[in-house]
């Protein structure tokens, strides 16, 4: 028992030091979330990739994934979902933030 809230003591004087410090977290905040990303064909990720310029093997190191995984999204077997998808429409968007260091 004493555990558990000398844990929750813990966490909650850790969320009162990111407030003070002006950090955004969900329990400070009413944080406006993007919605989440619309599906992305395969034609589309190949017209995203010929936007940015690249090759196959070199758009898939911008997106940190395997060759055969883009690969496999060009030729519609798989699809790309979670951060990857994310991914794809920030670069349909703004493909020079994909070449940025």
């Amino acid at each position: 028992m004493k555990d558990k809230l000398f844990d929750e003591l813990k966490e909650s004087l850790g969320e009162v030091l990111d407030h003070a410090q002006g950090k955004i977290t969900l329990k400070s905040k009413d944080v406006v979330m993007p919605d989440p990303p619309r599906p992305v064909t395969a034609k589309e990720v190949v017209r995203i990739r010929r936007k940015v310029g690249a090759s196959q093997a070199v758009f898939a190191k911008m997106l940190n994934v395997a060759r055969d995984t883009e690969i496999s999204w060009e030729q519609g077997r798989r699809t790309p979902s979670g951060a990857a998808l994310r991914l794809l429409r920030i670069a349909e968007s703004h493909p020079e933030h994909l070449l940025q260091h």
